[in-house]
């Protein structure tokens, strides 16, 4: 767990305890606990609606596989997307994907409940039950983080988009381009296939949409992300490496003041052990850019630690 970014595991941990909540509240089906009840995102029109809905729904679940398929692709993808952005902008696009798949699920019961007709009925027959409008349409719940993982995978395909991945059950490596383009596909005729599998299909797709309105966004106005920080996640390395060569030159400086010294080494061997640390940087630097930064040997690791306290 200390491998994984801050917001990711942060992430993690509340989703998987709301979970454990839920499970204890209501064993054989997390999903209609007290939490999922108060929590879910209800219709906008129903009296159980609440604005804050939009932001819990994000961490209940309805079961295991439910959950299970949402945290491993949090972590699989959110952790080197929070790596490259750096925690704010990564949970700000998080948050923003989330709440997005909600606009849109709220949209499309709309458009059912207009369409239906269900305002012009005091009462509704579902499955041969009569029950109140009213309560009818409280059932109208959305919980899980789906739609913001979908953001994240939506992201990733964008930012790496001819990264190769191994998909079960493909036996050969996929694309991430053609990976977000598959789902995209499933998802719109899962939609278009009617409703009955109790996934919130339009959500996932709605997640999508707004991530990707939002990188384009940013792409288009970069000044516009600067509370986040820089979008480019090698910038704490960048930075360890302009202050280490800003103080060997200081110390260069320094050495040409002393007194002189025989030992002293010469300008030819001072050069020369400047190149070598230099090339080392680079090619550490290099390696991060390509595999991440947990693809360094503990030597390697040490070397930066080193190099960064003398910054």
């Amino acid at each position: 767990m200390n491998n994984i970014p801050t917001i990711t595991r942060n992430l993690l941990i509340i989703n998987v305890l709301v979970f454990v909540a839920e499970w204890i509240m209501y064993p054989s089906r997390p999903g209609y606990s007290l939490l999922a009840d108060y929590g879910g995102l209800h219709f906008f029109l129903a009296s159980d609606f609440h604005v804050y809905q939009f932001f819990t729904y994000m961490f209940l679940h309805g079961d295991w596989t439910h959950i299970l398929f949402n945290m491993f692709a949090l972590w699989m993808f959110g952790s080197v997307i929070e790596r490259v952005w750096g925690p704010k902008k990564f949970l700000f696009y998080y948050i923003v994907c989330g709440v997005g798949a909600g606009l849109i699920q709220e949209l499309v019961q709309y458009a059912d409940y207009t369409i239906q007709g269900i305002a012009a009925y005091q009462y509704v027959s579902v499955d041969g039950v009569r029950m109140a409008t009213d309560v009818y349409i409280n059932k109208w719940s959305t919980i899980g983080a789906s739609g913001a993982v979908y953001g994240i995978l939506l992201a990733f395909g964008m930012i790496f988009p001819n990264e190769r991945l191994f998909i079960i059950p493909f036996p050969f490596p996929i694309k991430a381009k053609w990976l977000v383009v598959g789902y995209i596909a499933i998802e719109l005729f899962s939609a278009m296939s009617g409703p009955g599998d109790g996934v919130a299909h339009m959500a996932h797709l709605g997640g999508m949409l707004f991530g990707f309105l939002l990188i384009r966004y940013w792409q288009k106005h970069p000044d516009s992300s600067q509370r986040f920080g820089r979008s480019n996640g090698m910038e704490f390395f960048e930075n360890m490496k302009r202050r280490y060569d800003q103080r060997q030159q200081q110390n260069h400086m320094k050495a040409e003041h002393t007194h002189f010294d025989p030992r002293r080494e010469t300008d030819e061997e001072y050069n020369a052990r400047k190149r070598q640390n230099q090339e080392e940087i680079d090619a550490i630097l290099d390696k991060i850019r390509k595999s991440g930064y947990d693809s360094l040997t503990k030597e390697e690791k040490q070397k930066l630690f080193e190099q960064s306290r003398e910054s």
